[in-house]
């Protein structure tokens, strides 16, 4: 959400900031719609003191016999009792209309964003490890088959984007979504959560997923809604808090199913696990000052990558451009992964810093150390740590090997109770 105080100090600036996300001007639109909202509610106030003064000169005119003055009084009175609540009902109109429009607005782009009108203008920041040559190299769904990977039993089930993960390939899917929780909480910092899957209306406006992105989500019966990202759930812990400046950073990890409707991925990513209805996700939120959030930002992001540098994954480090980043951030960080069954890089985290824009939706504010009275919206930042589908998908297809086995990453084998190698089931 836009600080419309902000909006009227600078208006240049943040039609700027929108040209930078290939949008038109607003700020005149909504200082317009502002003044209408400020003007209604001058007219309140004076109504409603007029009202008041009024009411106290009836006393007055009554003391001093003037039956005349207080029936006029008191007509005057009677006049503006009735015409209060229509002025204040608009008055709240205008600003839940002025509330709307702010809404819809995406946050703007830090100052080191580069400009750019969508994903191939993005900016390589840094590489890691050696990409597998593809030549030979299946993708994961052939090679996931005999491990345990079912897509046909979902398709039954469930429908299209669905798959049960059997056997093998289950419990190394369990495996590395409990390697990415215990390296955070040990390693980063990060406090486990194991937080609701199902959130009301609340809670996804304020990270920013509703209204605009309501067609993206699943809605139940009873009017919840079904988490697309555990950023959802771990961010709101701090709604209308306000936390001590002492406090922060507070750092959140979660695992939880996440649910999306990929209502504009038709046609996309068909074949396999890479986009999915329900998919399993290792989430980190962070909850920061604003003078802490830059440097959060890169130890956020840090984080990922050391999961993938463990599993010994090759990937590139992505600044997404202004035409790329996502609704509520202002600096995001795309982690790709290489997978030489499809021979290209894929995203597998992305790590945001949102400012202050999801604490203005939540009303979650900090008090800075030796205020006693101001507060200060806090910053927030979220990231994949890592998406476990896709990690999988990275494991099986970089340490695939000839005969249809896959090598279990070094690192991973404490949790996988030492097995060394998954091997594909026999065939009848």
């Amino acid at each position: 959400m836009h600080d419309i105080k902000l909006i009227r100090e600078n208006p240049q600036s943040f039609d700027a900031g929108l040209a930078r996300r290939g949008l038109e001007p607003l700020s005149a639109t909504l200082l317009a719609s502002d003044a209408a909202s400020r003007e209604m509610q001058s007219r309140a106030q004076q109504m409603l003191a007029r009202r008041n003064e009024a009411s106290k000169a009836i006393g007055a005119a009554k003391a001093a016999k003037d039956e005349a003055k207080a029936a006029e009084l008191m007509a005057e009175v009677a006049g503006l009792k009735e015409q209060l609540p229509a002025l204040e009902a608009a008055q709240d109109e205008a600003v839940q209309a002025l509330e709307a429009q702010l809404a819809a607005i995406p946050n703007l782009p830090a100052e080191e964003v580069p400009m750019g009108g969508g994903e191939d203008e993005n900016v390589e920041q840094s590489r890691w490890g050696t990409p597998r040559d593809a030549e030979g190299c299946r993708d994961h769904v052939d090679l996931g088959a005999p491990l345990g990977l079912d897509f046909e039993s979902a398709q039954k089930v469930s429908g299209a984007r669905f798959a049960y993960l059997r056997g093998p390939v289950a419990r190394l899917n369990r495996a590395l979504a409990a390697f990415m929780l215990d390296t955070h909480t040990t390693q980063f910092g990060y406090q486990e959560v194991a937080p609701p899957v199902m959130v009301r209306d609340e809670a996804l406006f304020g990270t920013a997923q509703l209204p605009k992105f309501a067609e993206d989500l699943f809605k139940t019966t009873d009017g919840r809604w079904l988490i697309p990202t555990a950023e959802v759930s771990l961010t709101n812990l701090v709604r209308e808090a306000i936390l001590s400046e002492s406090e922060l950073p507070l750092r959140f990890t979660a695992l939880t199913a996440c649910f999306r409707s990929e209502a504009g991925a038709a046609g996309k990513d068909t074949r396999g696990l890479i986009r999915q209805h329900q998919f399993d996700k290792v989430e980190m939120v962070s909850i920061t000052t604003p003078e802490q959030s830059e440097a959060e930002h890169e130890r956020m992001t840090g984080a990922a990558e050391h999961i993938l540098q463990t599993l010994e994954l090759p990937y590139r480090k992505m600044l997404l451009c202004s035409g790329d980043l996502g609704f509520s951030a202002r600096k995001t960080y795309d982690l790709e992964v290489w997978l030489p069954g499809q021979a290209k890089y894929r995203e597998i985290s992305s790590c945001s810093n949102c400012g202050d824009f999801q604490a203005r939706r939540m009303a979650a504010r900090f008090r800075p150390a030796g205020d006693q009275k101001g507060t200060r919206f806090v910053h927030t930042l979220n990231g994949s740590g890592l998406a476990v589908g896709r990690t999988l998908v990275a494991v099986l297809e970089n340490w695939q090997n000839a005969d249809g086995s896959v090598t279990v990453p070094p690192a991973l084998r404490p949790w996988m109770g030492g097995i060394e190698v998954l091997e594909p089931a026999a065939k009848a």
